[in-house]
């Protein structure tokens, strides 16, 4: 009987359409040091890269990796509007450049979330 309740659970909610379904964060796999929880296209992480080059460097006394979180005392500054506009999907973060990497960043948990060398 539990086998059949489970079986029929399982079947109703396959059965929901995708919005309806909550999700979870999905690990992006776009390199094997700069993955994290949002996906941005290779032609997208060059612009990003570009557009920051002249950004001022960080010093970070621990090593910056995806999920890791970054210290109160780096300065997290807002994605220029001209990315925005061209990558909608870096709005709600903030970034640092790190060594030569330019370092996306959650504000309100400050983990980070992608790392684009």
């Amino acid at each position: 009987m539990k086998r059949l309740l489970i079986a029929v659970a399982f079947g109703a909610l396959a059965a929901l359409p995708a919005s309806a379904q909550t999700s979870t964060t999905v690990t992006a796999t776009t390199g094997p040091a700069a993955t994290g929880s949002i996906t941005i296209a290779p032609e997208k992480r060059t612009v990003i890269k570009q557009r920051f080059t002249g950004a001022p460097v960080t010093t970070v006394k621990e090593k910056v990796t995806v999920g890791a979180t970054v210290p109160a005392d780096v300065e997290l500054m807002a994605v220029p509007e001209t990315v925005v506009t061209e990558i909608p999907t870096v709005k709600s973060y903030r970034y640092f450049r790190y060594n030569d990497d330019v370092v996306l960043v959650d504000p309100s948990s400050r983990r980070v979330v992608q790392i684009i060398d």
